[in-house]
């Protein structure tokens, strides 16, 4: 069942034992569901919780479960960024699944980030010293400014590469995996995410 766990691990996030900060009624919150062949299959929710002075977080949460046959798939999974005027200071990533639990963290120390990404089939490790402003998260609240040329994936530890594929779309790659984030008025209205096995479809829910 190993392709099936790669399908979702890299790109859906988690309801679990991290604390999710509180979302206060300033906060921007989007709802999206996940679907693969056209069922529902879980949850996202993307938060831009309200600054406190310099200070910005953005979490992203989710819960899947999946039935095939007699296998049963469940992913929870949880991004929470911190920025400070503008830059990321610490973003961590929590993966609980059938196939164990996972961690990703990126921290600025100063005058570098110490990137850890301990996750399912995916280890890396390294530093970074230019500053990070525009992280994966960030695509789900507006679209990107045309000079945008890459995000930081969270989960990953390192960069997809941004491209605008034609108006309100755009593609993100990253050691040949695609993913296309499509806009409506400026807001992220749905996300495909481009797999051999079954694409499957993030999309965004009425209020």
């Amino acid at each position: 069942m190993k392709p099936l766990i790669l399908l979702f691990l890299p790109v859906l996030p988690l309801a679990a034992a991290a604390q999710v900060p509180k979302a206060s009624t300033a906060a921007e919150v989007r709802h999206y569901g996940i679907e693969v062949a056209g069922l529902r299959v879980g949850t996202m929710t993307a938060t831009r919780h309200a600054p406190v002075g310099a200070d910005a977080t953005y979490s992203l949460v989710s819960d899947v479960q999946v039935n095939f046959l007699f296998y049963h798939l469940k992913i929870y999974y949880l991004v929470i960024n911190r920025f400070r005027n503008g830059q990321l200071l610490l973003s961590t990533v929590e993966a609980h699944t059938n196939q164990g639990d996972f961690a990703s963290r990126t921290e600025w120390k100063g005058d570098h980030y110490d990137i850890v990404a301990d996750q399912y089939e995916h280890h890396y490790k390294a530093t970074e010293t230019t500053p990070i402003r525009y992280t994966v998260t960030n695509m789900f609240f507006g679209e990107l400014p045309a000079s945008q040329a890459r995000a930081f994936a969270e989960y990953f530890g390192d960069y997809f590469v941004l491209n605008r594929a034609k108006a309100d779309n755009w593609r993100a790659l990253r050691d040949g995996r695609e993913d296309e984030y499509q806009y409506a008025n400026g807001q992220l209205v749905a996300i495909i995410k481009k797999n051999p096995l079954k694409n499957f479809i993030i999309r965004l829910l009425p209020e």
